[in-house]
């Protein structure tokens, strides 16, 4: 099938875009036309290829340069039996924050020696799912945990490796509701007021507890590396301090994820390899100066990874005009699959899939159809001219949408399409209405 690689307009996410002599918009050599004809919409697409290409951009760079290194697939982004199962293949680790990612982990066969759990509320059943599957490692992120941990660990007579989560006091530039990082946060332990390093002798008294290095995580959607910068020498000068009291040198530092992808033409993200090319440079610096082996290096990218891989199909249903004012028009999904424009005022750019390279020819506001006025999902978008059935294309969802998904006015979850080398396949069902009441119980 002959293609147009089209430059320019909306480029960023298949770059170029793909577009058949049918004017369809196509992902790695599927016509999205015939992909919503086949499995219905809303419809996540994801390329597959383009999920291996992320995640090799980090591994690659890693061995490039020499270090040891883990890349942990943060699977909050998306997590799925298919997801992890590409994960896997690919050679990442895996972070989990819950029993529910923890089981679709061991449900994908993902290496349990390759899985760390994070969590700012660990519960003992969260803990003990872990410890029990001897999973690889534990990231400690406050006092009540260190104890529930040993009194397990004790329980079972086992070890568990972990790393404190500690918060360097670095804000990075991102939303405020996404900051992590910086001193008043729920997670983790404070350099500044001495928690971190009493957590360091609690964790040292412990006999099961094995405590392998430390943990930070900045934010999210970083575009820029002086807020990593920032934070390394921020924990080289406690681990300094720590290398003269306790005798403590960390064999890991987890300097977390947050590298950041383009949704629309407003961002400007680094190259995969820039960030690790930077986070690299800058320990190479300190462990020189404070004279200790480089300590193995972890990354957690998750929508770095899986961000940019997918769209989502939407069917146009209904337009509203409102003269001189604003021009609606109504898809059928909105914040059920994508919560992030109504939480985090997040943008997006679309194209009509099935008029991919026609001329703009007016401005809309993509409006979801829960009721709600809040669900918008693109703010004055250009298209050409939108008319009802058209196929509405929306880039970079493929993080933070399946997995942020709600039941909200009952609407059944999206069905997960992934397409590699040409080809698709059905990795997570549309949700049936029987799906929607599979819990329900009857009051009479």
């Amino acid at each position: 099938m002959a293609l147009i690689k089209k430059q320019g307009w909306r480029w960023y996410f298949l770059n170029p875009l793909e577009i058949n002599q049918q004017d369809h918009l196509m992902v790695n050599g599927q016509d999205t036309t015939e992909l919503a004809n086949k499995y219905g919409t809303p419809l996540f697409i994801y390329d597959v290829n383009k999920i291996r290409n992320n995640a090799r951009a980090f591994v690659h760079t890693f061995e490039k340069l020499g270090v040891k290194a883990q890349v942990a697939y943060a699977s909050k982004a998306f997590s799925s039996v298919a997801m992890l199962q590409v994960a896997k293949q690919e050679k990442l680790s895996l972070d989990v924050v819950s029993q529910g990612e923890l089981y679709t982990a061991l449900k994908a066969d993902f290496p349990v020696e390759k899985i760390h759990m994070h969590g700012n509320n660990k519960s003992a059943q969260e803990l003990e799912m872990a410890v029990s599957h001897k999973i690889g490692c534990i990231v400690i992120d406050n006092f009540y945990e260190i104890k529930l941990l040993d009194d397990i660990l004790a329980n079972y007579k086992t070890e568990m490796d972990v790393l404190i989560r500690v918060t360097p006091g670095i804000e990075a530039h991102t939303h405020d509701y996404i900051l992590t990082g910086n001193e008043d946060s729920k997670f983790g332990f404070d350099l500044a007021n001495g928690q971190a390093e009493k957590a360091l002798q609690m964790i040292s008294e412990s006999k099961w507890i094995q405590l392998k290095g430390l943990h930070c995580h900045i934010g999210s959607q970083i575009f820029e590396t002086d807020g990593f910068v920032m934070a390394i020498k921020r924990l080289f000068s406690t681990l300094e301090e720590w290398k003269t009291r306790h005798a403590f040198v960390p064999k890991v530092l987890n300097l977390g994820g947050g590298f950041g992808i383009r949704y629309t033409s407003e961002d400007d993200p680094l190259p995969l390899s820039g960030y690790v090319e930077a986070l690299v440079s800058e320990v190479k610096v300190h462990v020189n100066r404070i004279g200790i082996p480089y300590p193995e290096i972890w990354i957690e990218p998750g929508r770095s990874i899986v961000g940019n891989t997918a769209i989502t199909l939407y069917t146009v249903g209904s337009k509203k005009v409102i003269p001189g004012v604003r021009n609606y028009v109504a898809v059928d999904g909105g914040m059920t699959d994508n919560i992030r424009p109504a939480l985090y005022q997040a943008k997006y750019d679309a194209v009509l899939a099935n008029k991919a390279s026609q001329k703009v020819a007016e401005t809309v506001s993509i409006a979801g159809k829960c009721c709600e006025s809040g669900d918008m999902l693109i703010w004055d978008l250009d298209l050409p001219t939108v008319e009802h059935g058209d196929l509405l294309a929306v880039f970079s969802t493929g993080a933070y949408g399946y997995s942020m998904s709600s039941h909200y006015n009952r609407f059944p979850k999206a069905a997960v399409v992934f397409v590699e080398n040409g080809k698709d396949k059905l990795v997570i069902k549309r949700e049936t209405y029987q799906d929607l009441l599979k819990n329900d119980l009857s009051y009479e």
